[in-house]
């Protein structure tokens, strides 16, 4: 394991993240903000489920829902943001700082 990604995973485990990205699960789901991109970009999910945003950037990012639902402040660098997927649907959005930031969240 490289430091990086030891400081990520202690980073992680001392907010209550596991360490590697889940699509599909029933509770929860996790980004990854790291190189100016969403990691995954791509995450299904089901209904009732919690994504959780981490920014593993040395710069501040946000996350904002492409209509509104959701938009977090600006997060420093080991900082999170949690929304709650209620209804199925598709979700984009994006880091309004950085607007080429982009990803989607597919709620079943």
């Amino acid at each position: 394991m490289n430091k990086q990604t030891a400081l990520l995973a202690i980073s992680l485990a001392l907010i209550g993240i596991g360490a590697s990205p889940i699509a599909g699960s029933a509770e929860e789901g996790h980004i990854v903000v790291r190189n100016f991109m969403f990691q995954p970009t791509d995450l299904t999910i089901r209904a009732g489920s919690t994504v959780t945003w981490v920014n593993e950037d040395e710069e501040p990012h946000t996350i904002v829902s492409a209509t509104g639902l959701f938009r977090s402040g600006a997060l420093d660098t080991h900082a999170s943001f949690s929304f709650k997927f209620d209804k199925p649907g598709t979700y984009l959005f994006a880091c309004s700082i950085h607007p080429q930031m982009t990803g989607k969240i597919l709620v079943q």
